[in-house]
């Protein structure tokens, strides 16, 4: 059991280096869903194999001792709890759907893309599964190689002046990152012996470190992951990257990688800021947070193009993700986990969506499109769920999340009921922007782009009039499991939250606390009684 973990990384690796020798398109595209098809099915016997008894525990534990360096404190350990289990298995289930999508959309260069798209998988399971800093930062740092190449070669006609934005950003920002690495991990360990272990780390920051000291490492460490959320005002480079990616890029871009921000901060950042840095910074994150929902919502409302629309989007939930965290309680946080799920579930449905329109029409353009719902009845069922499973609809997905990152901003001491309550302003205007999206391009009179029917929709479903069609068997095969797992998940959040709710316990309590007193303050969200607000009496130094 422990060398499952470098089953799951080593699947889509060597899957990669042989994608680079096959025969013909079509065979790579065959060999990297394959491939991904496999990763999926590790990722499900690790849940499988998973002891949820135990969830707060790191398990499939694995520190192979020839790839130690000691003169560095580096070890390649791998261990998940049920944190990252979670979102192994989205990381994993949202690729070959993403992969199938690419089918008839890339038309080129097609065993390079596909290779492509294997590394990223390879790179993005690596971050959640790493227990080592300076491992973490390595996987978190290769994942811009393959969507940079990804966005700027198959990407639309700004396609390089978006990866290279994106590239730039993401990567400048990770370098203050690296150097808190450095920094904590140099000092980790009594004496002159370096470790870059997460646990010993996160300790030494939170009992080693002088106030300030703890307070400059915690804003080098938000630095890169503020950036890759992204969190207001460090977020200009996420719409334009949106919009020029291809549509499996922007599927993984928006399900998988912002989620890459959001764990780092769940996972390193906040604990190292622990007890004293995150309080003290708690209030600014919250109102950075409250600019992004309403800001990204506003944006939103007033884009013509359905792609970018769906990419402010993002900007907005993401602050209620960030939100949860910076609640520092159990029941924001939970939510804030579920919420990246949910996220990566309902937004990659809607770019797999939008992509599907525009292989159909080539735009995206709202006042180009009306009434399709009366020549496309299936595409318009997925789009209103998906819509609806964004904006919060009860007994959908995303309704719970955005309920209990809203309710851990309430009952949060860091923040308050000021905070929540422009928070839900958030979710009123997200329901008027989707919906409003909606009207126009399903409703009314049917309006589509003037050449319609033409050669160039060769890739596209056609009705027997020659115009594009409604979805084929490919299409539908690919958007009925995430209409499963987002009606799934509005019903049955407990799947979820029950395993999440130990560790997320573990993690708000300083390193070290043994005598951590934990008094339940609150009662039920979801169905689930839960602790949503906890004192802690740790040790003092």
């Amino acid at each position: 059991m422990r060398a499952m973990l470098i089953c799951l990384l080593l699947v889509p690796l060597l899957g990669a280096m042989i994608g680079t020798s096959m025969p013909s398109a079509k065979a790579s595209r065959r060999w990297a869903l394959g491939v991904s098809l496999l990763t999926a099915a590790l990722a499900g016997a690790l849940v499988a194999l998973f002891d949820f008894g135990h969830a707060q525990r790191f398990q499939f534990d694995c520190e192979p001792e020839m790839f130690m360096i000691d003169e560095i404190g580096f070890s390649v350990h791998l261990a998940i709890d049920s944190i990252s289990l979670w979102l192994i298995v989205l990381t994993a289930f949202l690729t070959p759907l993403a992969i199938a999508a690419s089918w008839e959309s890339i038309a080129k260069r097609q065993t390079e893309y596909y290779v492509w798209m294997l590394v990223l998988l390879f790179a993005m399971l690596g971050v959640f599964a790493a227990r080592d800093l300076l491992l973490f930062y390595v996987f978190f740092e290769l994942t811009l190689i393959p969507m940079f190449f990804i966005i700027g070669i198959w990407g639309g006609a700004q396609r390089q002046y978006a990866a290279l934005k994106f590239f730039l950003f993401t990567f400048s920002a990770s370098v203050l990152t690296f150097a808190g690495i450095l920094y904590v991990g140099m000092y980790a360990a009594p004496g002159s012996q370096p470790s870059m272990d997460l646990d010993t780390v996160i300790q030494h920051a939170q009992y080693g470190l002088t106030p300030h000291q703890q307070l400059w490492v915690l804003l080098a460490m938000l630095a890169g992951f503020a950036v890759k959320i992204p969190l207001f005002p460090v977020h200009t480079w996420l719409p334009l990257a949106h919009t020029e990616a291809p549509t499996a890029g922007s599927v993984i871009l928006a399900g998988v990688l912002l989620k890459l921000g959001t764990y780092g901060m769940l996972r390193i950042a906040l604990p190292i800021g622990m007890p004293n840095a995150i309080v003290y910074l708690a209030p600014a994150l919250g109102v950075l947070c409250l600019v992004g929902i309403i800001y990204g919502a506003l944006v939103a409302w007033v884009q013509k193009d359905i792609k970018k629309l769906v990419a402010y989007s993002s900007v907005s939930h993401l602050g209620f993700c960030v939100l949860g965290l910076v609640a520092m309680n159990v029941v924001g946080v939970q939510g804030s986990v579920l919420y990246m799920i949910n996220h990566g579930l309902s937004t990659g449905a809607l770019f797999l969506v939008v992509g599907m329109i525009y292989d159909r029409y080539h735009t995206r353009d709202i006042d180009q499109l009306s009434g399709l719902a009366r020549r496309m009845p299936i595409l318009a069922f997925f789009l209103v769920l998906f819509t609806l499973s964004s904006i919060g609809l009860p007994g959908l997905n995303g309704f719970v999340s955005e309920f209990l990152t809203i309710l851990g901003a309430f009952t949060s001491t860091n923040l308050g009921i000021g905070f929540g309550a422009v928070a839900a302003l958030g979710i009123i205007l997200g329901a008027v922007y989707m919906l409003h999206m909606v009207a126009c391009v399903l409703f009314g009179p049917l309006k589509t782009p003037m050449d319609d029917g033409a050669s160039g929709h060769g890739h596209a479903e056609h009705a027997g009039d020659g115009r594009p069609g409604d979805l084929g068997g490919r299409e539908i095969a690919i958007l009925v499991p995430l209409a499963v797992a987002v009606v799934l998940l509005g019903v049955m959040p407990n799947i979820i939250l029950r395993t999440i709710e130990a560790p997320v316990s573990r993690l708000l309590r300083p390193s070290g606390a043994d005598d951590a007193i934990i008094r339940p303050v609150s009662g039920h969200a979801a169905g689930v009684e839960r602790e949503t607000e906890f004192v802690v009496r740790g040790r003092e130094e």
